[in-house]
């Protein structure tokens, strides 16, 4: 009997190691195995057996990956002692690879964290460059078994392409299965005629060799699912699909062999041309969609530009180009790579590698795309074009997602028993018909495991979810992920923000109250208001009609939900609530106070001009809980009474901290909520709510802690997109009736042995682009219904 290794499951050949009463293949995998039992981690092997990989004995070294130049490229981000990269990992296959390299940190201590994107098949690990070597991680990955590969191509972040061996696969049975049908055609015909009786050897022999490279090369990838699938005791869909394979060629061998019959060599090759034909196509569909995603849906976020006259303008992030000037203020995420020209960088970037530390910048430091600004506002150069697909990975990091099951995990499961299902009721077809018609009997299974797929069941809820992300993002409305679309839909609960969220930032009333304000105070005051991202300072800053110089900021201290405070040209000034100046708020009215050197200079009085519209949007809104919080006092609450009519409460004076407390109690509740607030001076509500919606009007309000960002605008019309979100679960719920339905028809044909293998082999991937075509069709015209022209 053949042994087999206990880490990684292959048979012993060269040597026989016996270390802890285990069998190990070479000292690789002992070493591995030690490894993870010195760390504890020996639950590898409980959640997959024999799911290690065999280390790389002749590991190549990778020492040139420490050359400055090299690591620059390689890295995705390299500040203080913390660098960050993503490798690429092929011979990732299962949860145990998973779970292991997300373990990482326990095992070397100069890891800091490590997250597996297993689609992709990528690592991406933050580690601390002083303690541990780019080169020297390479390594010990290499030495778990797990060889990172390394290439231009990588360095570059290129987009992953079709996987061209697909296509070769493709082409071979295509090649095979037209041939395979000519040469058998005059046996299709019949009849006693003397060549045909004299050949008909030659050409099975023919249809035999040209099914070989099909049935070894074309098919290798199901078999290689199928095993890996067995071999981490799951049984996926693949595993019938090879059981099918296997009985037409072999029944197609013993016919030949036997002169019994020609086989069914040129209905196997038109199989797998068929199958192959469907992966293609599903392939493809999910790289588009993935491409989309990742590069043409820009968010709308809006950065300030900086001319070198000192001229402000609001440009979109899309339209951002290298050596372009940017203004970024406190508590902004910097969205590009970017050399510091003025101000003093206090750059916090737990964004990206996961732990809250400030790294001070001067002038001339370079500043990594996704940090954020804590202190007076810096003025930047952009040496690097957007990457849009960064961000997006910065949005859906680890840290920043909310664990909710969904349809995905419903058609997992799903999947999982279809295809013991199938199994059974294949083997009891099988018996049935072995003792009506023998000859009957192997097409009736294989045209079970070939025409029964959950395929078109897997992927109704991406398609369907992955067209609605675009239909949405095209009419300004960008959601995280799948999930949010379907945690939107089951919202029940509505909580708005009132300043910049039901209000305009820029359509204000302002007037002033106090002492006369000189010129130089006023210089001072818009520059520490630039400073700001509230809605209340952007919208004075703009009121403020005096020349925009701009001088250095010291010592800027913001206390949120209060007020600001710092020194420009020798000069303290407070700007915020009432309290924060020390003075008494004696009407009820939204102002922002300053004070200079201590002493109350004067206020500001806002009168807030709210979106139009708004009354019927919450009329629509009648069947949500709707709730208003805001930061100002109760001064508005009756205009806010007439325009929502059907409120449920209303909380004024409340500081961030007051509105994660009141989302909390909404849930304790049972409610389904979701926020719409300020991407930066809500976060931690935005991230406590169910659905968290940051609201974009021209300024960067990017956090990884929203769900969706929405333009400003769109705010009116907001009812749309909750009903877009509802119908694609309707429609999703309806792609899986018809994949039951054909899957159900289509196995009531093959079982009473009125389905030829071949005609299962058609129909199996012409199911998967009904699903595709009828998710394409209704979610345009889910599209259209509610967007017009834009869907």
């Amino acid at each position: 009997m053949s042994e087999n290794c206990f880490h990684c499951g292959q048979g012993i050949e060269k040597e026989r190691i016996l270390f802890d009463e285990k069998i190990f293949c070479c000292n690789g995998c002992k070493s591995v195995y030690e490894i993870l039992n010195t760390n504890n981690l020996s639950n590898f092997y409980e959640l997959n057996k024999r799911a290690g990989i065999r280390p790389d004995e002749n590991s190549s070294q990778f020492d040139y990956l420490d050359t400055p130049e090299i690591f620059e490229k390689v890295t995705d981000f390299s500040e203080g002692n913390t660098s960050l990269v993503t490798f690429k990992i092929p011979v990732i296959h299962c949860s145990s690879c998973i779970w292991l390299l997300e373990s990482l940190h326990t095992l070397n201590d100069g890891i800091k964290y490590s997250q597996v994107n297993f689609t992709r098949k990528t690592l991406q690990v933050s580690f601390n460059h002083n303690d541990l070597k780019l080169s020297e991680l390479a390594k010990f990955l290499t030495n778990l078994g797990y060889k990172p590969v390394i290439s231009l191509e990588t360095a570059e972040k290129n987009v992953d392409h079709l996987d061209k061996s697909l296509l070769v696969k493709l082409a071979i049975a295509g090649f095979a299965f037209g041939n395979g049908m000519f040469l058998a055609f005059p046996e299709y015909i019949g009849g006693e005629d003397y060549w045909m009786q004299h050949y008909k050897g030659l050409f099975r022999t023919l249809m035999f060799l040209l099914a070989i490279p099909v049935v070894f090369y074309s098919a290798s990838d199901y078999y290689k699912s199928a095993w890996y699938g067995l071999k981490n005791k799951i049984v996926n869909i693949d595993v019938p699909i090879v059981l099918g394979i296997f009985v037409l060629f072999g029944r197609s061998i013993y016919e030949v062999a036997t002169d019994y019959g020609p086989g069914y060599f040129d209905t196997l090759c038109g199989l797998l041309f068929f199958m192959l034909l469907g992966k293609t196509f599903q392939k493809r569909t999910y790289s588009a969609l993935s491409y989309d995603r990742d590069y043409k849906s820009f968010y709308p976020i809006a950065v300030t530009k900086v001319d070198f006259d000192g001229k402000q303008d609001n440009i979109l992030l899309s339209e951002v180009k290298v050596g372009d000037r940017i203004l970024v203020r406190n508590q902004e995420i910097i969205p590009v790579d970017a050399i510091l020209i003025n101000g003093e960088g206090n750059i916090d970037n737990s964004f990206i590698t996961g732990e809250s530390e400030s790294i001070s910048k001067q002038p001339g430091d370079k500043i990594f795309a996704g940090g954020k600004q804590i202190g007076s506002s810096l003025e930047l150069e952009v040496i690097k074009n957007v990457d849009q697909s960064y961000l997006t990975q910065l949005w859906n990091k680890e840290a920043f997602k909310k664990y909710e099951t969904g349809l995905d995990t419903l058609t997992n499961n799903i999947s999982k028993y279809f295809t013991f299902i199938i199994l059974g009721i294949a083997l009891i077809s099988g018996i049935y018909w072995s003792f009506i018609d023998l000859e009957k009997m192997f097409q009736v299974v294989s045209a079970i495991l070939i025409i029964a797929c959950p395929c078109a069941l897997a992927l109704s809820a991406p398609f369907t979810f992955g067209h609605i992300m675009r239909i949405l993002g095209r009419n300004k409305f960008y959601v995280k992920d799948t999930l949010t679309i379907e945690k939107i839909a089951k919202i029940d609960t509505l909580v708005f923000d009132k300043t910049g969220t039901i209000t305009h930032r820029k359509k204000t009333n302002i007037k002033y109250e106090g002492s006369t304000i000189s010129e130089f105070d006023s210089l001072n005051i818009k520059t520490l208001l630039k400073n700001s991202n509230h809605p209340l300072s952007k919208s004075l800053y703009e009121f403020i009609d005096i020349n925009d110089d701009y001088f250095p900021v010291d010592n800027f201290v913001e206390t949120s939900g209060k007020g600001y405070e710092a020194t420009v040209r020798g000069a303290h000034y407070k700007i915020g609530s009432a309290k924060y100046n020390n003075q008494e708020s004696k009407n009820l009215e939204t102002a922002v106070y300053i004070s200079k050197n201590n002493e109350f200079l004067g206020k500001f009085i806002f009168k807030n001009e709210y979106r139009s519209r708004l009354k019927d949007l919450f009329k629509t809104l009648n069947h949500y809980k709707i709730f208003i919080l805001s930061g100002d006092n109760s001064s508005e609450e009756n205009q806010l009474k007439e325009i929502v009519p059907n409120y449920q409460a209303m909380a004024f004076n409340q500081s961030p901290e007051d509105k994660l407390n009141y989302i909390k109690q909404l849930q304790d509740k049972n409610y389904k909520v979701a926020m719409l607030g300020d991407g930066l001076n809500d976060a931690g509500a935005l991230k406590q709510s169910n659905v968290g919606i940051a609201i974009a009007d021209d300024t960067n309000t990017f956090t990884p802690s929203s769900d969706v960002i929405m333009n400003g605008d769109k705010v009116v019309t907001l009812d749309r997109y909750l009903n877009v979100c509802k119908g694609s679960i309707t429609i999703v719920k309806m792609t899986f009736i018809i994949s039951f339905l054909y899957n159900i028809v289509g196995l009531s044909y093959a079982v009473t042995g009125h389905m030829h293998p071949l005609f299962a082999a058609i129909i199996m991937p012409i199911s998967s682009i009904t699903v595709v075509a009828f998710t394409t069709i209704s979610t345009w015209i889910l599209g259209r219904k509610y967007f017009t022209k834009e869907a």
